[in-house]
């Protein structure tokens, strides 16, 4: 299937075919009213609210401009337009027809599109009730439990159920195990026999188990959502009389070897499997009033430039699966960066601000479990400074130019305090934490500098770059370094990077990622998922797997 038509990633409600979202003062309703005859790519129905990449797509769509067209929004209530049927999970048949890439990469954008619900209730005072009202499975579990609260109603036949290794010989890797465990707190041995079962489980036994938190019969299912959206929504400090900002389309060109945005360009050199992300920086002329940010909308640099690296990023990794190295390089001036970041800094408690420091962290995350080797070059006439540092300290290597000669115009970096904690990982960690394993004294030597100009040499003294080659070695050491990258196996570099870039901290986002890319990608490729025989491919056809009983 990775030959069919590239993957957009940019909608528009009004092109939505599977959700209906509606407003009602503080509350928002997303209505998972999915087209089986709409699916992304031939060869599956999405029938009973199963879902595939396509929807996902759209609901991360919807989510953004809840977040920024509708700051009134406080509560926003998932629940299905289908009777009976809340969400029955990711389309079967869509993955028995995918190749291991496109499930992964569909896994992955699935899981960082429920985890972004936890970001916005965390971050930024949004809330969510998953008000499930017909059978709810797998996926659609998954995307339940990412919510602050479930609402199940009681008909004797709606139930909550993880289905996936007794149907498919695969696991609820895109969160259910983990959010069962580490924030449901569901008892081991219940969650063994939950996730063990295909009938699920219902009624009281649902909430006595911690699988949802509340249940309530149909004649008063509608009441209880409401009170309890509005219970959440009093808990959320959005502006009740925020004017929203209408998110209108990126501009965006697609050529043969390039992505070109106003503020970002991929270059891809296909012989040589190398893709260069060049990041403009802000102007001189910077917004910083408010008033001036409100009414500039999504044009306001910080927003328009999340909106086109997130977009950037995403169509690279769904549509060029070849280009394994990413080149991130930026231009502009330092102090530019800077002053952008202290308007950010200044007025990160006004809704607009708040969102918009949101979404570039989601952004500078998805550059964080992109399964892609990521070398920073720091270069003359770069602007890696503060925020925009952020995406050297993402990279697995960064190599700054050192100019003996020139002096002058050597390229320098900057520190600011948007360093610390501004844009953290998926750890709940600053990316210097991460660097320095949150050792009191690099971070200290590197605070001490913030605001400096640091060339290549003071910058690798306390440790911020991998390496200073001068002038004379500078393009062979880059050479050297990207055709070494290249020559080494993909699968093997995927896992390294995995590991390396999330160290010592771990909590549920980092749990579920790694389940993700080890267990999942792992039991997608064994034959007892994916064989000829394999659960996966017999699924629906009136075929009994056959598995081999051997234990790995």
């Amino acid at each position: 299937m990775d030959q069919a038509p590239r993957v957009n990633y940019q909608t528009t409600p009004t092109d939505y075919k599977h959700w209906t979202l509606s407003f009602d003062g503080p509350i928002a309703t997303l209505k998972a009213d999915f087209d089986e005859n709409a699916g992304l790519r031939p060869g599956y129905k999405l029938k009973l609210n199963s879902y595939d990449l396509g929807v996902d797509i759209e609901l991360n769509d919807a989510l953004n401009r809840i977040r920024f067209e509708h700051p009134e929004v406080r509560t926003v209530v998932v629940t299905s337009a289908k009777e009976k049927v809340f969400c029955s999970g990711a389309n079967i048949f869509m993955l028995g027809v995918s190749s291991h890439a496109w499930k992964v990469n569909f896994c992955k954008f699935t899981n960082e599109t429920r985890n972004s619900l936890e970001d916005s209730s965390e971050h930024s005072g949004l809330k969510f009730l998953a008000a499930v009202n017909g059978a709810c499975a797998g996926g659609g579990y998954e995307l339940a439990l990412a919510c602050d609260e479930i609402l199940l109603v009681d008909d004797r036949s709606s139930a909550v159920s993880l289905p996936e290794v007794p149907l498919l010989g695969v696991l609820p890797g895109t969160g259910g195990l983990t959010r069962v465990t580490d924030k449901r707190h569901v008892r081991h041995d219940l969650a063994d026999i939950f996730c063990t079962t295909t009938e699920g489980v219902r009624g009281q036994k649902a909430k006595d188990w911690r699988l949802v938190d509340e249940i309530a019969k149909p004649a008063v299912f509608a009441q209880k959502v409401q009170e309890r959206a509005l219970a959440l929504a009093a808990k959320s400090d959005r502006p009740q009389e925020g004017k929203g900002v209408a998110l209108t389309p990126i501009q965006r060109t697609i050529e043969e070897n390039a992505l070109r945005y106003p503020n970002v360009t991929v270059d891809i050199d296909r012989s040589r499997r190398v893709a260069t992300f060049t990041v403009k920086g802000p102007g001189a002329d910077q917004i910083e009033d408010l008033a001036q940010i409100e009414a500039a909308g999504a044009s306001w640099y910080p927003l328009a430039l999340a909106r086109e690296l997130e977009d950037a990023i995403l169509s690279m990794r769904t549509n060029e699966l070849e280009i394994g190295i990413w080149l991130i390089k930026t231009e502009g001036d330092l102090d530019a960066v800077l002053k952008m970041d202290a308007t950010l800094a200044r007025h990160q408690k006004h809704w607009l601000v708040r969102e918009t420091i949101g979404y570039l962290r989601r952004t500078f995350s998805r550059l964080d479990v992109s399964s892609r080797s990521l070398f920073a070059l720091i270069q003359p006439g770069s602007c890696f400074a503060g925020s925009f540092l952020e995406l050297a300290l993402a990279c697995d290597r960064s190599y700054q130019l050192v100019l003996p000669d020139e002096p002058e115009r050597a390229p320098k970096i900057a520190i600011d305090e948007t360093n610390f904690g501004m844009f953290p990982m998926a750890t709940g960690e600053s990316r210097l934490q991460r660097r320095f394993y949150g050792e009191a004294q690099p971070l200290e030597a590197v605070r001490a500098n913030a605001g400096k100009p640091l060339d290549g040499e003071a910058a690798q003294a306390i440790g911020l770059v991998t390496s200073a080659p001068d002038d004379l070695d500078w393009d062979d050491e880059i050479r050297i370094a990207i055709e070494e990258r290249v020559a080494m196996s993909p699968d093997a570099l995927t896992g390294l990077e995995a590991n390396l870039r999330f160290n010592s901290q771990e909590n549920m986002f980092t749990r579920i990622f790694g389940r993700l890319t080890a267990w999942q990608n792992w039991i997608f490729q064994r034959p007892n998922a994916v064989g000829e025989k394999g659960a996966l491919k017999t699924y629906g056809k009136g075929d009994k797997a056959q598995f081999d009983w051997h234990r790995v």
